[in-house]
């Protein structure tokens, strides 16, 4: 008989990746509660800075992304726990399978929750703050992808060193956010362009910025997240 080879890279990351969307589309309690928390963000700010639509439509764009950092620590912090209460994740490695294949099934189904959510508030963000797009949907869905990624990539490493810690809940985003304060910016000012307008031209250097911490970051992660399991 032929000995059978493990599944692949790409094989693996898509098994995991579709086992985890099921896993969340059967249950949905990470995803309604973080259109919930994200919605109340939005809500906060706008009571927090008045009627004062032109300060609103200014600052509609650090509004979405500090909503969207915000519940990514609910969505990040939930990547592991359920294999940490059922014991799945040593089934996982315990397969013949490799170990940066949980990275990145992991940080790509965080990549997709925060880019629906951030979809699903773009409406609420025009309603909310009266904004008008100067550039293109696709620009815009361009620095919403960019960013979710950049959230997750750090995001999923972090949240699998902080799963077997006590105070997990706080030391995960007390690791992440001031990682993430580069992206952060990029993204608050590629999003201040889109909805703005670009005389400068410098739309291209933000989004650039932007690719290039997702590109170290996601390749750190894929190089480091397997001795971070095995811990």
């Amino acid at each position: 008989m032929r000995e059978r080879r493990p599944p692949g890279l790409l094989a693996t990351t898509f098994v995991l990746l579709r086992k985890d969307l099921l896993i969340e589309w059967r249950t949905r309690a990470r995803l309604n509660a973080l259109i919930f928390f994200a919605l109340a963000t939005l809500l906060l700010f706008s009571f927090a800075l008045g009627p004062d639509t032109v300060l609103l439509r200014k600052n509609a764009g650090a509004f979405l992304w500090l909503g969207i950092l915000l519940s990514s620590v609910l969505s990040l912090g939930e990547s592991f726990r359920i294999e940490q209460e059922n014991a799945s994740l040593d089934g996982v490695r315990l397969a013949p399978s490799d170990a940066r294949a949980v990275f990145l099934a992991k940080a790509g189904g965080n990549t997709l929750l925060l880019f629906g959510l951030s979809v699903l508030l773009m409406p609420v963000l025009v309603a909310l703050y009266d904004i008008r797009m100067a550039m293109s949907v696709g620009k815009l869905f361009e620095v919403l992808a960019l960013g979710c990624l950049a959230i997750s990539a750090p995001g999923t490493v972090y949240s699998a060193i902080a799963n077997n810690a006590r105070a997990r809940d706080v030391l995960l985003p007390l690791l992440l956010f001031p990682l993430l304060i580069p992206a952060l910016m990029a993204a608050v000012k590629a999003m201040n362009l889109v909805l703005e307008g670009d005389p400068m031209l410098q739309f291209g250097s933000w989004v650039g910025l932007l690719g290039a911490f997702n590109l170290i970051y996601w390749g750190l992660g894929i190089v480091l997240f397997p001795r971070v399991i095995e811990e």
